[in-house]
C-alpha cells in the first residue's frame, strides 16, 4: 500500500512539474496566452466584486479557465504542426484553424455567460 501511494505521489508531482513547464513555455512565447490571462484575471476580479450569485460566479470563472486551456491546446497543436513540416499543406492549415476556432468559441462562451449574468 505504501509503495503504491509513494508511486502515486511521485506521479502527481511529475504531472505538476510537466504542467508548469508547459505553462511557462507557452507564457514565454505566446502573446495571446498572456492577453487571455489578463482578461481572465480581470473577469475573476469583476466576478468576485459584483453582486452575482455563486453559480454565476463559478460559471464565469470556470469558462475563463476553459478559455486558457483551449489556448494552451491550440499552442500545442500549432507547435506539433510546425514541427512536423514547414511546407504549406491544407491539412496543417485546417488543424491550426480548428485550434483557433476552439479558442474563439471558448471566448464567445465566456462573453455569452457575462452577457447573461449582466442582462439577466
Amino acid at each position: 500500500m505504501l509503495k503504491w501511494l509513494g508511486a502515486e505521489v511521485w506521479r502527481l508531482r511529475n504531472t505538476f512539474v510537466w504542467s508548469w513547464q508547459g505553462w511557462a513555455a507557452a507564457w514565454a512565447s505566446e502573446k495571446s496566452l498572456r492577453q487571455w490571462t489578463a482578461v481572465h484575471v480581470i473577469s475573476v476580479l469583476l466576478a468576485c466584486l459584483l453582486d452575482i450569485d455563486t453559480a454565476e460566479r463559478a460559471v464565469i470563472i470556470g469558462l475563463g479557465f476553459v478559455l486558457l486551456a483551449a489556448e494552451l491546446m491550440n499552442t500545442g497543436l500549432e507547435e506539433v504542426v510546425d514541427y512536423l513540416s514547414t511546407k504549406t499543406d491544407p491539412r496543417a492549415k485546417k488543424a491550426k484553424d480548428c485550434g483557433s476556432a476552439a479558442v474563439a468559441l471558448s471566448a464567445i462562451a465566456g462573453g455569452a455567460a457575462w452577457l447573461v449574468v449582466l442582462i439577466g
